[in-house]
């Protein structure tokens, strides 16, 4: 009767278990010696029985599913497990010898089989995972599991875009704004992501990005059986008038459409389903972002044609976005800030003018999205090959990366310069580029550039700049050049007293206001100037958490973070590892079986939750440790 959870590579999931931890260690808390168990809800597609499968891995288990085509037939779900005919007293008593019971798709579940299950959890003997989509009705003795307070209930948000990047990561190696688009266009839904991730692959929808060993999606987006499934609910609208308005919609984006010129009887009942969004400006877009790609691939050529007649040009909005960019930069604020506009004619291959990438670049990079900013740039180099700004973000991302960065041509002047030697190791040599008047002559030149061209605000800004002495742990050499009382002056002023509490204060402040990479360097900072061990731990914890967002970043701030959480073994294999050797070449070295090697970093990429060496650079010291 008992069955044993297979692990993944037996199951044949595709991608490795990331980006869930918290909720895996909730999940494995609640099935604990006192606990009864846990409900897990959340929406189709968002990989709750993956989750769930990884928190009972190895533990002795019985699995029963639920099932559509079974929901009149008593006991459906727990047939193999029950006799032919039983009744439900008679059901509770065979089942109360189970130790774990894994109830996938509860939602779906016979009112019988729900019973039982919600006798099991009354009872109490045995411990229960269950597991429900949201959104979808479900037997009233399953939702009175949760709402009758007899297990608790995790409800499942969407894999945030940082953990798709990384599953993503284990197949094809995709560039930034390829896994940015398919990150919005699943909105968390993994069955979705693999489906389409696979279609590209398949259907020869990808592209080589040049001088990257990349690949990118541009285009339509393919048809795929899972794709026609989750945009049913716009495909298959048939009443009077409706596929009409979704299509205006879909061939309108990425600008929303005023209700003037709209039938509001028809976009009542779609909102009503939840299709449209209406906002306070009387305006109205699609809900979910892949009904628009799905319904302008449905469509016909001449209606397509048709249809993007009346799209409103997009030229201006695109100018509209680029100076909100730049005055979020002016005001040291990148948070997230929606700029559709831009995303949407690169998803449909469309250049975008080099002023607009580079602009676009800098406010990745400040954000700490590294690998995002280099793509912008390349974006803008296609259309201007020459163009200086996006040449010096193209190098500023790469050296902050631990690349080695260009350092020839108008990118040797100023920050990528500095950055260069940084990516190097040579610390001293940065912070004699900076000295040397490098970092101010870019602030020159970038104001000259802006008087130039508009809002395109050059690509190093004078301020930020001067800031890169705090970053290098120089703040002597920013002091009072820096805008006064604002944060990255804080930061400044922090280090320099080596006052750890401060230098938190100053990681929460640029965090907050979007620095991701800035607010990791400076949590960084403060585990060398606390004196207070707990509180050094507490920081080195908040720096590791940001840095994993910053998309590989490797800087001197972050340079050996994390290693002291690892086992000298495991410092020693995951250092010659993020230095390019292979498993084989460490075991030579080590003299160690190169199973033994696997075993060791796949402890360390658990314990450091890195997905693979692409992850590992900036958790190691600089590269002379290598070959220590």
């Amino acid at each position: 009767m008992t069955t044993y959870v297979q692990d993944a590579k037996t199951l044949g999931l595709p991608w490795p278990f990331t980006g869930r931890e918290d909720e895996l260690e909730l999940i494995r808390r609640s099935l604990t010696a006192g606990r009864q168990g846990i409900v897990l809800t959340g929406p189709a597609g968002c990989g709750k029985t993956r989750l769930v499968t990884e928190a009972v891995r190895g533990t002795d288990c019985v699995r029963v599913t639920g099932t559509p085509e079974t929901r009149s037939l008593p006991f459906a779900a727990f047939a193999p497990l029950l006799p032919e005919t039983v009744s439900l007293h008679r059901a509770v008593h065979l089942m109360s010898g189970v130790r774990l019971l894994v109830v996938d798709d509860a939602h779906l579940l016979d009112e019988a089989s729900a019973a039982l299950v919600h006798q099991l959890a009354v009872h109490g003997r045995t411990r229960l995972v269950v597991i429900a989509a949201d959104r979808t009705p479900a037997p009233g003795a399953v939702a009175r599991l949760w709402t009758g307070e007899l297990l608790p209930r995790l409800a499942l948000e969407p894999l945030p875009h940082e953990a798709t990047a990384q599953l993503l990561a284990a197949g094809v190696a995709l560039e930034p704004l390829t896994v940015r688009r398919l990150h919005r266009v699943c909105r968390g839904d993994l069955r979705l992501l693999r489906d389409l991730s696979g279609a590209l692959r398949t259907q020869g929808l990808l592209t080589r990005v040049a001088g990257t060993d990349e690949w990118a999606w541009r285009g339509p987006v393919p048809m795929t059986p899972t794709v026609r499934e989750r945009a049913a609910d716009v495909l298959d609208r048939c009443g009077p008038g409706e596929r009409e308005v979704l299509e205006r919609l879909a061939f309108a984006e990425p600008l929303p459409l005023h209700l003037d010129g709209l039938d509001l009887d028809v976009l009542e009942r779609v909102e009503a389903d939840g299709l449209v969004h209406a906002d306070d400006h009387g305006s109205v877009r699609l809900a979910h972002p892949l009904h628009g790609p799905a319904l302008r691939a449905g469509a016909g050529r001449l209606r397509a044609r048709r249809l993007a007649c009346g799209a409103r040009q997009l030229g201006p909005a695109l100018a509209a976005e680029q100076r909100a960019l730049a005055r979020r930069i002016e005001e040291t604020d990148v948070r997230a800030l929606p700029a559709p506009v831009g995303e949407w004619l690169i998803g449909e291959g469309v250049t975008v003018p080099a002023g607009y990438a580079a602009v676009r670049a800098r406010f990745s990079r400040l954000r700490g999205e590294l690998r995002e900013a280099a793509a912008w740039a390349r974006e803008g180099l296609r259309e201007t090959p020459g163009d200086a700004p996006c040449r010096i973000e193209l190098a500023l991302a790469a050296a902050q990366s631990g690349g080695p960065g260009r350092t020839d041509g108008p990118a040797a002047d100023g920050g990528p310069a500095v950055w260069a030697a940084a990516a190097r190791g040579d610390v001293d040599g940065a912070v004699r580029a900076f000295v040397n008047g490098a970092a101010d002559a870019a602030g020159a030149a970038d104001a000259d550039r802006a008087g130039k061209s508009g809002d395109s605000g050059g690509c190093h800004d004078s301020a930020y700049a001067r800031y890169d002495a705090v970053r290098l742990g120089a703040p002597e050499l920013a002091a009072g050049r820096l805008p006064g009382g604002g944060v990255l002056a804080r930061h400044a002023d922090a280090l320099a007293r080596g006052d750890g509490p401060a230098l938190d204060r100053a990681a929460a402040a640029l965090e907050e206001r979007g620095f991701l990479l800035f607010a990791a360097e400076a949590y960084a900072q403060a585990v060398r100037a606390h004196r207070d061990p707990g509180a050094a731990r507490t920081a080195r914890t908040r720096a590791v958490a940001l840095a994993r967002r910053c998309q590989g970043a490797r800087t001197p701030a972050l340079s050996g973070l994390v290693l002291g959480e690892l086992t000298a073994r495991q410092r020693q294999i995951v250092t010659l590892a993020a230095a390019g050797l292979s498993n084989r070449q460490i075991a030579e070295r080590l003299t160690l079986s190169v199973r033994t090697v696997g075993n060791h970093l796949y402890g360390a990429y658990t314990r450091l939750g890195a997905g693979d060496r692409g992850a590992l650079p900036w958790l190691v010291e600089l590269p002379d440790t290598a070959s220590a």
